[in-house]
């Protein structure tokens, strides 16, 4: 009789399908995401043809979004945080509730989605250095050449459309990289393997479901005040819609889960792909138009994304926060 005989353990195998897996959620939450702004420019509509008030579709966003969060994290009877989550969970808040969606919402009532989706295409290399600084993860010079060089991409391509200058929307849209950048971090140290003796990590999913909960005093009677007067077109509400539920809520389970996977500041660097599928979603949904300069532009930035991704990190350094692997 012959016993069959599990095939030996191999962590090469096992950490290079895990690294995969990151990726592929990663993209998956990349491309939930690339909805968010033109689905943002939807609802609140230009300057001159305004729609959802601006903080309302920001914060009234969240709200949705954490009710339905606290319906879940019920269904899932979640035990409540540790202590030591909590500092994390509010600064994730605090980029992710409050920072990205108030400068994006603001800023796209002066600039259009194609333009804001390419400043907002330095947000990788944002995402990893803050990652590198925060998780103390160490990456290859080659890493980073290809992040810099895909940065450089968007910005150029951001200067060529903009006749060489910034707009004064571009500040907004960089505090809301800056905000995004710092929430994906900490969401994804949250739910990191943890140190000996350290608090378990969250689930992915039940990060982005906890920071969206613990916001609920601050967005419910912010949205309240903030609620539209006036009628608006049913697009307005639709767009509304998206942001709420996929851009707020169930985009983060697949990119926490990826973050977690892949490592935050490998993964990250999937998100240079974000500002073109933007580009190519505005097309349809807000009537923009898209020509062969962009294209050319999404192609190279696409090459960036596959050399960062073959040339990989260096594995990063343990830390009592626990970082990605």
């Amino acid at each position: 009789m012959v016993t069959a005989v599990d095939p030996p353990h191999d962590p090469a195998n096992e950490a290079r399908r895990r690294e995969a897996r990151g990726w592929l959620l990663g993209a998956l939450g990349v491309l939930i995401f690339a909805f968010s702004i033109p689905m943002t420019r939807l609802a609140s509509g230009p300057a001159t043809d305004a729609q959802l008030p601006a903080a309302f579709v920001a914060i009234g966003r969240a709200a949705v979004a954490g009710l339905l969060a606290l319906g879940w994290l019920a269904w899932r009877r979640s035990p409540l945080p540790a202590r030591q989550h909590w500092p994390a969970l509010a600064i994730t808040a605090a980029g992710v509730v409050f920072g990205w969606p108030l400068c994006l919402g603001y800023a796209v009532l002066h600039v259009d989605a194609i333009h804001a989706s390419v400043v907002t295409g330095v947000l990788p290399i944002a995402t990893a250095g803050v990652a590198a600084l925060l998780l103390r993860q160490r990456a290859s010079a080659a890493f980073w050449a290809c992040a810099l060089v895909g940065s450089a991409l968007v910005m150029g391509y951001a200067a060529w459309k903009g006749g060489a200058r910034l707009q004064a929307a571009d500040a907004l849209l960089l505090a809301a990289v800056f905000s995004a950048a710092v929430g994906y971090v900490q969401g994804a140290r949250l739910s990191a393997p943890a140190a000996p003796g350290a608090a378990p990590p969250l689930e992915p999913e039940q990060v982005i479901s906890w920071v969206l909960v613990i916001s609920l005093p601050l967005t419910l009677p912010w949205a309240w005040h903030t609620f539209p007067t006036v009628p608006v077109r049913p697009s307005a509400w639709l767009g509304f819609g998206y942001v709420a539920v996929f851009s707020m809520w169930l985009g983060f389970f697949a990119w926490y889960r990826g973050l977690a996977l892949g490592g935050a500041l490998r993964v990250s660097q999937v998100q240079l792909l974000q500002p073109f599928l933007s580009m190519l979603l505005a097309v349809p949904l807000l009537g923009e138009s898209l020509d062969a300069a962009t294209i050319a532009f999404a192609l190279a930035v696409l090459l960036t994304v596959a050399a960062s991704r073959r040339l990989g990190a260096v594995a990063p350094r343990a830390t009592s926060a626990g970082a990605s692997s």
